[in-house]
């Protein structure tokens, strides 16, 4: 998946127990893509041993809050969804 600036996303609600970097204060949210840095090793599947491969897109998505204020946050592709 390579998604443009400005794409509309939202973080996946997915449940997950085990180890990951996404907040879950995030999940379910929608945000904007400001910036893509480029693939890195997958920190899930890398925390349990695993080779991190294949390498995941990792993104900087702004979510809109409340007084115009702004949250920036570094989330894996594989937790992006097509916002509804």
């Amino acid at each position: 998946m390579s998604l443009p600036l400005g794409t509309t996303v939202r973080v996946s609600r997915r449940r997950h127990d085990r180890h990951h970097r996404t907040p879950g204060y995030l999940k379910g949210r929608r945000g904007r893509i400001e910036r893509a840095h480029g693939r890195f090793l997958d920190p899930e599947t890398r925390a349990y041993g695993g080779d991190g491969l294949p390498e995941l897109e990792l993104y900087l998505v702004s979510f809109d809050l409340p007084g115009g204020d702004q949250l920036l946050a570094d989330v894996f592709e594989h937790w992006l969804e097509a916002a509804e």
